[in-house]
């Protein structure tokens, strides 16, 4: 069966993944979706169960990406996928605190944190894109702090890519900063944003909105917005599975540390693939509206000034692109439905979907939700540093610790590890009393000269500097 792409909101017609690869938002402002997910049934995961990560990323990927040729997909996995990049052949390693109890290391890459297991293959990919159509391509993304430093490293110094990257002006860690601003290749240009990160991710729907301009300076997307991304992501449900488990029948849960809901959202889409996953943990920060839904039905996004400024910044969000996309499946992918939604939280700031039916569709993906303060991030970086002698960072302590609440006895329980503890180092030693060892090649990370410029929240700013920047 031929795998074609559909918006969300219904207004596109169908196209194949490399038709929606290099773009961003659909033209009717909705997002890329399957028509279908592709199933694995059980006699498939006990086959992909022995496989290396490329090789088990290949199984996953061309069920999404069919219209690229197996051997070429083959060899972008390969290169995406080395103990060079990512530190060990595992890719993604297990690591086990007690017996059903995990952590999923996905943060082995490049610039320390999950976005770069997405962000190497978007890489590999967008190269053999552009190559094969003779043509150039200016990204333009939004940060809340780690998909801006993975998106730059895997992107930097390729000819045909330029990179404009928005993040809140002060508003992520030091270390995550100079991840972005110090890099000195000329393909990347960072804009740091008086605002917050719903003011850079509006900048990017409202340029990405501007259909002229957009094809004029061909844009586009980098964020959990692009299908790839998403598609990449799927892969490490499948091995944290197969790691934590030794039958095809057993059943996991994931805790999940969501903010743009991008992550847990590939879980949903492993789930509704075959994976025996019992429970999707969404773990939020104070920034709880992701939380406020799961538990109410009410999705209500706040304003700049209510959101919080956290010590796990990345999730310091309240617009969730990719949720999205978990709703248009909740609502039956009844397009016209959707649409009425987002126009109705575009005009009223909330919607809900919290009758007695639909409160049972929510129910059946599998989702439950809790929420995180900066006193139990603490507090639970310490509680695992003492006790298994691991130590964590602050999103990944927001996903323990919802994730605790909601273990279940004979139910393996895989907490996905975010970042690494450097990235946050203020926090670290507020819970250890010491710093977190830095990896080789980070040691003077911040006392690097940094290129960025300033700029107030305008798409029109951000287009005329894209204007005088882009690829020829």
């Amino acid at each position: 069966m031929t795998m074609r792409y559909v918006s969300t909101r219904g207004g596109t017609p169908a196209q194949r993944f490399g038709e929606v690869l290099l773009g961003g938002l659909a033209a009717d402002g909705g997002l890329a979706i399957p028509e279908s997910y592709p199933v694995i049934d059980a006699g498939e995961l006990a086959r992909l169960r022995a496989l290396a990560y490329p090789e088990l990323a290949f199984e996953i990927l061309h069920r999404f990406a069919d219209d690229l040729p197996a051997e070429d997909l083959r060899a972008m996995l390969a290169r995406a996928y080395t103990r060079e990049r990512f530190g060990s052949a595992e890719i993604t390693p297990l690591r086990t605190l007690e017996p059903g109890l995990h952590i999923l290391g996905l943060s082995n890459g490049p610039t320390l944190a999950f976005k770069d297991i997405a962000m190497q293959f978007l890489g590999e990919v967008f190269e053999y894109a552009l190559e094969r159509a003779g043509t150039t391509m200016n990204i333009l993304g939004a940060t809340s702090g780690d998909t801006g430093s993975s998106a730059e490293h895997a992107m930097r110094g390729k000819r045909r890519l330029k990179v404009f990257m928005l993040s809140p002006y002060g508003k992520m860690s030091p270390f995550q900063a100079a991840q972005m601003y110090a890099l000195p290749d000329t393909n990347i240009i960072n804009l740091a944003v008086r605002g917050v990160f719903d003011d850079c991710q509006d900048m990017v729907k409202a340029v990405n909105a501007d259909a002229e301009f957009k094809a004029l300076f061909r844009i586009g997307a980098v964020n959990s917005i692009n299908w790839a991304r998403i598609a990449a992501q799927v892969v490490y449900y499948f091995k944290g599975y197969f790691a934590a488990t030794l039958g095809d029948d057993e059943q996991v849960s994931f805790a999940v540390p969501s903010g743009n809901f991008g992550n847990i959202y590939a879980g949903h889409v492993a789930r509704s693939m075959g994976l025996p996953i019992r429970r999707l943990i969404a773990a939020t920060n104070e920034n709880d509206v992701l939380d406020e839904f799961f538990r109410t039905g009410v999705y209500r996004v706040r304003k700049a000034s209510e959101v919080h400024q956290t010590s796990s910044p990345s999730m310091d969000i309240s617009k969730a692109s990719n949720f999205e996309r978990y709703v248009s499946d909740l609502v039956g992918r009844d397009a016209g439905r959707l649409a009425a939604l987002w126009r109705q939280l575009d005009v009223a700031g909330s919607f809900e979907l919290a009758s007695a039916a639909e409160r049972v569709r929510i129910a059946a993906t599998g989702f439950v939700s809790g929420s995180s303060t900066h006193r139990d991030r603490i507090d639970t970086i310490r509680s695992v540093y003492r006790t298994y002698g691991t130590l964590i960072d602050t999103h990944t302590a927001d996903g323990v610790k919802v994730g605790l609440q909601y273990r279940e006895s004979g139910v393996p329980l895989i907490c996905l590890e975010t970042a690494l503890p450097v990235k946050f180092a203020e926090s670290i030693r507020e819970a250890i009393g010491r710093e977190p060892e830095r990896p080789p090649g980070f040691e003077n990370l911040e006392d690097l000269p940094q290129r960025v410029s300033v700029i107030d929240p305008d798409p029109e700013q951000v287009k005329r500097i894209i204007a005088q920047h882009a690829t020829s």
